[in-house]
């Protein structure tokens, strides 16, 4: 999402990069890009106009420690300013302040926005978070405008195994609303999710059915959606709202998508409401707390690692990987294990999104495909063997290989180099295993060194687990030439 930004933030640290000082013609300079960079990224006008005077501010006041470059001064100086733009330590304090849970409950929450922002899809992941957090939600269907609205809402509410409320013949929004809230108490669910209706653009009578449903069930929290991806129209939108309905926060969604970024950086300087949730997908869980200073680390470059540990420790069981690692250390680690690993980092989010997080990596990977469908043919063939083989993979023989392949649609070849590539893996992870805490940190950083840049597509760091992808052989000398071909055919 933030490409652009991180190349032109980037090229700016680089060029202050052994400079002896700041000073006030480098840094004006330098801010000239920023503020390119900003408007590019369809960032508010006025928002930008007032970011780059207070990093201009701050720089020229600011004495560089001796032992400190000017670049990585300005990094700190322009991070700071970022998470200043999007919201403060006090409204990113845990999920507590994303939703402010009243006693006796239930929570009122009224969600709106514009049609096409992605509202009623929100309410059922915002339905599905509300469930990781211990809360009992209740979805109402109060968009009475637009056709399957109800259906869509009931479909939802079937796949995250959350009640909604709904009076298909009812007309009145209001009524409807009520009557949910008196069906909430009764049932025993602790919060109400509002979907209210929509249109294509602002208009009267939008704002009058809101105001109303606003007056009668006095919502505890007013949560606008707006699709990140039309830029200063959504804060445009963010603003007209506001005013009308005094917004307690933005949920942006589509923030996956290859938008600029410009609505993330103006929504909180221009309404003063902060950020609450992103969405970051189209599966439900796709849905995120919005952490000022993660989503400034991503824009220069830094990565988001908290995001990644985040999302590990929702998918991974810590006893499965205890004992996982007990069977890697003693090379028991069959391709059952693999599979079931490689099943649960996917759960995480696409590849190429979650190695973005990674600090360094994701503006090396913006013109990289990462090859998702390689996953799949390797999930194909694992799933195409037996228990013993897959306990077993040594046993494989020619026939064994051809039938395997038959079975998933790939090649003899890309089932031997799969095999070959997780034995490989295997004895790695023994040895790993057998090495003290200072080899690994040594092996670990020779990994991190290696250039992204040059992966393709096909290889993605794991060219043996794939279909695709032919190891390189121009290092290798004829003699090891040779033998390789001549375990090859054996492996056929």
């Amino acid at each position: 999402m933030f490409d652009s930004l991180q190349d032109r933030f980037g090229t700016l640290f680089r060029n202050l990069t052994g400079k002896g000082k700041i000073s006030e013609s480098n840094v004006r300079d330098a801010m000239k890009e920023v503020r390119t960079a900003l408007l590019e990224a369809d960032v508010h006008f006025d928002v930008v106009n007032q970011f780059v005077s207070d990093v201009t501010q701050k720089a020229l006041g600011t004495e560089v420690l001796a032992s400190v470059e000017p670049g990585q001064q300005m990094i700190k100086i322009v991070y700071d300013e970022l998470c200043n733009l999007m919201g403060t330590a006090a409204e990113d304090s845990g999920s507590a302040a994303r939703i402010m849970f009243v006693e006796p409950g239930p929570t009122i929450i009224m969600m709106c926005g514009l049609q096409g922002s992605g509202k009623t899809t929100t309410c059922g992941k915002l339905a599905l978070y509300l469930k990781s957090k211990g809360k009992n939600p209740l979805l109402v269907a109060a968009d009475l405008q637009r056709p399957a609205a109800i259906d869509q809402l009931h479909t939802l509410g079937q796949q995250t195994e959350v009640p909604v409320y709904s009076e298909r013949e009812n007309k009145n929004p209001v009524q409807v609303c009520r009557n949910a809230v008196d069906f909430a108490k009764k049932n025993g669910r602790d919060v109400i999710i509002l979907d209210t209706a929509g249109r294509l653009h602002i208009d009267e009578v939008l704002m009058a059915e809101l105001r109303a449903v606003n007056l009668q069930v006095h919502p505890h929290q007013i949560f606008l959606v707006v699709d990140a991806m039309v830029g200063q129209d959504a804060v445009n939108s963010a603003k007209a709202f506001n005013q009308q309905l005094e917004l307690d926060g933005v949920i942006l969604t589509k923030f996956d998508s290859d938008t600029r970024g410009g609505a993330a950086l103006s929504v909180k300087t221009i309404t003063g409401k902060p950020i609450k949730f992103i969405g970051v997908g189209e599966k439900l869980p796709d849905l995120e707390e919005f952490h000022p200073e993660r989503i400034a680390q991503r824009m220069l470059g830094m990565g988001d690692i908290l995001t990644l540990v985040e999302k590990a420790q929702a998918e991974f069981d810590e006893t499965k990987a205890l004992k996982l690692q007990e069977k890697m250390a003693k090379a028991q680690f069959t391709l059952d294990d693999f599979l079931e690993q490689m099943r649960t980092v996917r759960k995480m989010g696409p590849l190429k999104q979650l190695m973005g997080l990674l600090p360094g990596i994701g503006s090396a990977l913006k013109d990289i495909e990462l090859p998702e469908a390689e996953l799949d043919k390797t999930e194909a063939i694992i799933s195409s063997m037996n228990r013993k083989e897959r306990e077993d993979p040594d046993i494989m023989d020619g026939s064994r290989r051809r039938r395997i392949a038959k079975g998933s649609g790939v090649q003899v070849e890309d089932v031997s180099r799969l095999i070959k590539g997780f034995s490989a893996a295997r004895d790695m992870a023994k040895k790993m295993s057998g090495l003290s805490m200072g080899s690994r940190m040594k092996m670990a950083q020779a990994m991190s060194s290696m250039d992204m840049s040059k992966l393709g597509a096909g290889s993605a760091g794991l060219p043996s687990f794939g279909g695709g992808g032919q190891q390189k052989q121009s290092k290798l000398s004829p003699e090891q030439k040779r033998k390789l071909r001549q375990k090859r055919l054996r492996g056929k």
